[in-house]
């Protein structure tokens, strides 16, 4: 068969023969390669599958058929996620092509929140291992056990988590190891990272879980979570090491602990393109939002006054983001940036008398004492009565933080308040749509965690967006792996927001969402992609040769070497 395609001798490019050391049994062992009923009559000769596979020859299509009834017919969102794993290692194409065609339905079973009952459940439904499982007691053995995934230029994408904060469920220790892997599947389903080059690894620290310490089945170290010096030693280890054995890969941070996350990123982003989704990601998408409604309110991003309620990970990320944004867009110093953010977390607005109780990413928000002398700031409804905010963000974890009073007090001062509850699952979300757009008669521009149904005021409906990292973080990623930047730099996170932010439907009609429908994550992620490497060659950290200059070609380029769940060729080798 002949490939004229423009980018078909790219190395990534999907538009060639696969090529398949494997027969026999083996091969259709291998989720990569196995085609199960649609090997054709001359594939089933060349690698010895006659008679191992039932005469007729199904096509694609059947096969997603078939394989729907199967997953419809369980009962129970966990079995449903339990099917879809054992799929996932039979047979990548129909797993991939299955999740693309229902991914709406799918999306909380391979996710959040069934992934997260999944890891809970790790040591009890464990099967067959999948990724790469790192012992904080064997250090010296990092390099070596990471050397057996492929060659320099094999692996693109890894992901790795120490467990420490899962999914809002908290230490799950090395159950994390499915967070890593079910990252990876959005990558390759929202963005078309090639899965066979991903590497998912969990780095096994212990847990400070007593269910976990006292479970006798429990496969991780049963022994409290390793801190202070042994546990830097560890990750700076795996760091290098996967720098030195596979050195164009991006590496993906994923739910480490408070005390960490942000540390962790703050280390090593100076030196190498890593990215952490709870500090970044959560940043993105919520800018990208904001973007959106600053957009339908009128109002510049260099006027607007924000305050975030819970000032964790995701709170500070959030703010990050809008800093580096303002900073990147205006002449403002990332100091004077941060002016326009308030943080309030358990003790009140965040100041500086909080000292040595403010974490690392906290400080930055801290407000100078004077300015608040005489003025009550211990708690959000004092705070919004002073600052006059026309944004407010919820990543508390508080249910139902955001009282009538607070809301229709933020409503006073401005025309369209922007108010997004993003705590997870649903049932801590800061305040339900229904009630946001009630008590502001339909004002508020609102964006959520989870999904909600739209929501109504006098006979006017609006769609409420959901802040679903899905929708930017593949992209960004993809980005960094196509361009083989040497770092992700802020101006590439703030390209990726402003992509994101431009394919709102609310800047065409004030009543949709603040952000795109998770559905069309593929042609967003080719955009965002696209964005990301642009900024790259101009910052001068793209590495990769032919980079092409003009948009339509620069996104033929990336949509040429995005992985498609569809059966190729298989040469033999």
């Amino acid at each position: 068969m002949s490939f004229k395609g423009k980018y078909d001798h790219l190395p990534l490019s999907i538009n060639k023969p696969l090529e398949c050391p494997l027969t026999g049994n083996a091969l259709l062992r291998d989720p990569q390669f196995n085609k199960g009923s649609t090997f054709t009559e001359d594939e089933r000769q060349a690698f010895d599958l006659e008679g191992r596979l039932p005469t007729r020859i199904s096509t694609l299509q059947e096969q997603l058929d078939r394989a729907y009834q199967q997953y419809s017919s369980r009962q129970g969102a966990l079995a449903k996620n339990t099917f879809m794993t054992s799929m996932k290692e039979q047979n990548w194409v129909l797993y991939y092509k299955m999740i693309q065609d229902h991914l709406k339905e799918m999306f909380s079973i391979i996710y959040t929140p069934t992934e997260g009952e999944a890891i809970q459940d790790f040591s009890r439904l464990f099967r067959k291992p999948d990724g790469c499982f790192l012992n904080i007691d064997r250090i010296d053995e990092v390099e070596k056990l990471l050397s057996r995934y492929g060659k320099p230029e094999d692996i693109d994408y890894i992901v790795v988590s120490d467990g420490e904060e899962i999914l809002g469920i908290g230490d799950q220790g090395v159950g994390a190891v499915l967070i890593s892997i079910a990252k990876l599947v959005l990558t390759t389903v929202c963005a078309g990272i090639n899965p066979a080059r991903q590497l998912p690894v969990v780095l096994d620290c212990g847990t400070d879980n007593h269910e976990l310490l006292n479970d006798e089945l429990y496969l991780g170290l049963r022994r409290p979570r390793h801190r202070g010096e042994k546990y830097d030693k560890f990750v700076d280890t795996f760091v290098h090491s996967c720098r030195k054995l596979y050195p164009k890969a991006y590496i993906h941070f994923e739910d480490f602990g408070l005390s960490n996350a942000r540390r962790i990123l703050d280390k090593y982003r100076p030196d190498i393109a890593c990215f952490n989704d709870d500090v970044q990601g959560t940043g993105c998408v919520t800018l990208a939002a904001i973007m959106a409604g600053l957009h339908v309110s009128r109002v510049k991003l260099e006027e607007m006054r924000i305050v975030i309620f819970g000032a964790g990970t995701a709170g500070t990320g959030i703010a990050d983001q809008i800093r580096d944004a303002i900073a990147a867009d205006t002449q403002k110093s990332k100091e004077e940036a941060a002016k326009q953010i308030w943080c309030v977390d358990k003790p009140g607005l965040l100041l500086k008398s909080h000292g040595d109780s403010l974490t690392h990413a906290q400080v930055s928000y801290a407000r100078e004492d004077n300015d608040w002398q005489g003025k009550d700031h211990n708690d959000l409804l004092s705070v919004v009565k002073q600052v006059h905010p026309h944004v407010l963000i919820g990543t508390s974890t508080k249910p139902k933080a955001f009282t009538k009073e607070i809301v229709q007090e933020m409503a006073t001062h401005v025309d369209r308040p922007i108010i997004f509850p993003l705590s997870n699952p649903t049932r801590l979300h800061e305040a339900d749509p229904k009630d946001l757009n009630d008590w502001t008669e339909g004002k508020a521009l609102i964006a959520t965690g989870s999904p909600f149904p739209p929501v109504e005021y006098k006979g006017r409906k609006y769609d409420v967006a959901e802040c679903n990292n899905s929708t930017c973080f593949p992209g960004i990623g993809l980005g960094c792996v196509l361009s083989r930047s040497k770092l992700l730099s802020d101006k590439m996170l703030v390209a990726a927001c402003k992509t994101l932010a431009a394919e709102a439907p609310a800047l065409k009609d004030p009543d949709k969402g603040l952000l795109p429908d998770v559905v069309d994550v593929r042609k967003i992620s080719v955009k965002i992609a696209s964005a990301v490497i642009r900024t790259s060659v101009e910052e001068r950290l793209a590495t990769e040769q032919g980079i092409p200059k003009e948009e339509d070609e620069l996104e033929e380029w990336v949509r040429a070497q995005m992985w498609e769940a569809r059966y190729r060729v298989l040469r033999r080798v």
